[in-house]
């Protein structure tokens, strides 16, 4: 099941949650209505929220309840919702905790001359980084090296604390794509990496999250970057250093997640300040990441 986030273009109002089906854009809420004959006079906000932040929030049984929609979707002919009309937001636009984790791929770590740590690096985004799949990027003045990170995205479906390796997998609502874009002259000029990450509409998160249950095994997936159809970024997920059940498993020693929450897993080699010479991102350039069996995602990079 693809989870989606969209408004119409040229009417002014709130993002809604949306499905994915065959291609086709549909409203959750009406499409649930739908599956179970109720009718537009009953709310359905506490069961079936229209916000995608209250959506994420109830956990894994507003999923349970999405999939009975999704099911109803396949099984008759209902009139899509027409993309030109829509935009398509973060599909997660309010998590809690968007906790990321640094050098994660061998590969990185050595080329960004940093050894291979013995445990997950943590740092964290705010919220106001994150945009939808086809928004700008904003390049504020402050930065003249901004970067470029492919990273796969876990949104959090149940409230987790000490959670057993083993047992990791089970409170995951989904996968997404996210770019952890970097102002690397922010980043650098203290020991503490936040001011160069979480710069305002800096962070692209989507095109959608996959449910669990639609991507069971996240430990093989390929992720790609282009910058102006130029690839820079190409490995797997099979080479992260800390695996995604591992990763739960740490940060739920130390703090609680709670559903909606994001885990951004690391990026590859391959980011524009390790070539020779680097290559930071520019007004026009456009980032398109790719990750296998979630889809793809590209944004353009606008100075403000």
């Amino acid at each position: 099941m693809k989870l989606i986030s969209y408004k119409p273009k040229e009417i002014p109002g709130d993002f809604r949650m949306g499905l994915m089906v065959n291609g086709e854009v549909y409203d959750l809420q009406e499409s649930y209505r739908k599956a179970i004959g109720v009718g537009k006079g009953v709310p359905l906000q506490r069961s079936m929220p229209t916000d995608p932040a209250s959506f994420y929030r109830l956990g894994k049984d507003v999923l349970n309840l999405a999939h009975q929609a999704e099911r109803y979707l396949k099984d008759t002919e209902e009139t899509p919702i027409s993309k030109d009309l829509i935009e398509l937001g973060t599909p997660v636009p309010a998590p809690s905790k968007i906790i990321c984790i640094g050098k994660n791929y061998a590969a990185h770590a050595e080329e960004m001359k940093g050894e291979v740590p013995d445990y997950p690096v943590l740092f964290a985004k705010f919220r106001n980084a994150l945009i939808g799949p086809a928004d700008d990027i904003e390049k504020p003045a402050a930065t003249n090296k901004l970067d470029y990170e492919v990273e796969l995205g876990v949104v959090i479906g149940s409230e987790a604390t000490n959670v057993q390796r083993e047992d990791a997998l089970q409170y995951i609502a989904g996968y997404t794509i996210g770019n952890d874009i970097s102002a690397r002259d922010l980043q650098k000029r203290t020991p503490q990496w936040l001011q160069g990450k979480t710069l305002d509409r800096s962070t692209p998160i989507g095109p959608w999250v996959v449910t669990a249950d639609e991507l069971e095994d996240p430990s093989n997936l390929a992720v790609c970057t282009f910058v102006n159809g130029e690839k820079r970024q190409e490995s797997s997920t099979s080479h992260l250093i800390f695996d995604i059940p591992q990763l739960i498993n740490f940060i739920s020693s130390l703090i609680t997640l709670e559903p909606g929450d994001i885990i951004l897993t690391g990026t590859p080699d391959g980011v524009g300040v390790a070539m020779d010479p680097p290559h930071f991102l520019k007004d026009g350039d456009v980032v398109r990441l790719e990750i296998e069996q979630i889809g793809s995602m590209e944004n353009r990079v606008r100075e403000v």
